[in-house]
């Protein structure tokens, strides 16, 4: 990964220019700009790319807190796809997905604060037969594909493929305090597919299932260490510059020492953070360090938020001034995919005695 480091660098310097633009992030710009298509093979339209540079994105992405589809369909939905055995339909929505044609969501937990179960949300019977339901399922609401975890009558982790419009299949919006996301609860009760709607995984099922979670978790820790370091160098920028008592505010030693706080935190993030994007690739114990980054970035972004609130003095709580739709996103992405306790509790387990 260190060897694209220049390619990495051009990717996050067009995207930053781009989404500082009052550019609206929708599905014509992601498919645009490639982002819908780089992990998605040459062969279907893509640019074979892998989650390294995904990453990218969704580090800049969180640094505006721009809202868009994009986690739901260009990094849940291609990273489900290309798991998956290849076939006819599972390749043309990639291709439709690179193209921006069609947007997939992707329903993985069935809870927001559970940190990859070990059962998936929902459980298709004898007869092709949908039942469960997942919550907080990120952009379904306006998916044009719903691709769902599911066991199926022989205990086998598998994606089923849902068309939006099934009988028995309900999406409804939960709102949210963050207008950034859109996120909803999908359904199934009785939803009777084709036999062809059932796609195995390529390798072992269980393995790809727990990569799946963890490239969730990684996702949201790219975004919230984006936001991180966009509330640090804008509170460093104002204390710079705002004056009190005849001298900048930067100048006192507490208003010092609470902006080197954040910087360490945000420097322990960023280790994490890449040491998560890498095993993600690579594909060695992705859990272990999606664990480890989403619990301690999720966290760092809240306090770096509320800091960054408190050291911007009054304006800092003020609509206009913006800070707000950082905290709100940050606060919603501790959540999403498993809080930090609960991923804290799942790498304690590794330090159970067996008997």
């Amino acid at each position: 990964m260190t060897g694209f480091a220049a390619v990495h660098d051009e990717l996050r310097a067009v995207a930053r220019n781009l989404l500082a633009k009052p550019t609206r992030v929708d599905r014509k710009l992601l498919a645009e700009t490639g982002w819908l298509g780089l992990e998605v093979p040459e062969a279907l339209g893509g640019a074979g790319a892998t989650f390294a540079e995904t990453a990218v994105v969704l580090d800049e992405l969180g640094r505006t807190a721009a809202p868009s589809a994009y986690l739901g369909a260009g990094v849940l939905g291609v990273g489900t796809l290309t798991a998956l055995t290849p076939n006819a339909d599972r390749d043309a929505l990639l291709r439709d997905t690179a193209s921006g044609a069609l947007l997939p969501a992707v329903a993985l937990v069935p809870d927001a604060n559970t940190a990859a179960p070990n059962e998936p949300p929902f459980r298709l019977e004898r007869g092709m037969l949908l039942h469960g339901s997942a919550t907080f399922v990120p952009d379904a609401a306006d998916a044009d594909r719903l691709l769902v975890l599911a066991r199926d009558h022989d205990g086998v982790p598998v994606v089923v493929d849902v068309p939006p419009s099934a009988p028995g299949l309900v999406r409804e919006r939960q709102p949210v305090l963050d207008a950034t996301r859109r996120l909803a609860t999908v359904t199934a009760t009785g939803v009777r597919l084709r036999e062809d709607a059932r796609w195995r995984f390529a390798d072992d099922p269980d393995t790809a299932v727990r990569g799946l979670f963890a490239r969730a978790a990684t996702a949201v820790a790219c975004d919230s260490l984006g936001m991180s370091e966009a509330m640090l160098a804008a509170t460093v920028g104002y204390v710079g510059v705002r004056e009190q008592f005849g001298r900048p505010v930067g100048s006192f030693q507490a208003v010092q020492h609470a902006c080197a706080d954040m910087l360490v935190r945000v420097s322990v993030a960023r280790r994490l953070v890449t040491a998560a994007v890498a095993a993600g690739v690579t594909g060695e114990a992705p859990e272990v360090a999606a664990a480890m980054a989403k619990s301690y970035t999720c966290e760092t972004a809240v306090a770096v938020a509320g800091k960054a609130m408190q050291l911007h003095g009054g304006i800092g709580y003020t609509w206009e001034c913006g800070l707000h739709v950082h905290l709100k996103r940050a606060t919603l992405n501790r959540a999403l995919f498993g809080s930090p306790a609960a991923h804290r509790a799942r790498l304690a387990e590794r330090y159970r005695p067996t008997r």
